[in-house]
């Protein structure tokens, strides 16, 4: 059972950045896909990132595009999500996610709130 662990998430005013990490029990596998998803209250949780752990690769949802940048740390175990130009409809509870498929989690975290004033 693989457990993850989110933190950085926090109140910020519209326009400004937060960071927020992830950290893997055990170490990915070049064949996982580390994703970070979002849900707003009643809406169902939609896709933000993803990255292909062995190749690097990233992947995003056309609504951060060109705002959030999702990275790794190997050494840890760990990926980030930097994110800039946050606007209030950012708002949600972030959620990572361990799976072998972009858009898709197999294991999840318990979540990190982000919300965004105007």
């Amino acid at each position: 059972q693989v457990q993850l662990a989110e933190s950085g998430g926090g109140l910020v005013q519209a326009g400004g950045s937060l960071r927020l990490s992830c950290t893997a029990s055990s170490r990915p596998l070049s064949s996982s896909v580390m994703g970070w998803f979002r849900q707003a209250p009643g809406k169902q949780r939609e896709f933000v990132a993803a990255l292909r752990w062995g190749r690097g690769s990233t992947y995003y949802a056309d609504s951060v595009k060109g705002r959030f940048t999702m990275s790794k740390d190997s050494a840890n175990s760990a990926v980030h999500l930097q994110m800039n130009n946050l606007k209030p409809e950012d708002t949600a509870v972030y959620y990572c996610g361990r799976g072998t498929n972009i858009g898709e989690a197999t294991f999840w975290g318990q979540g990190t709130q982000v919300t965004v004033s105007s």
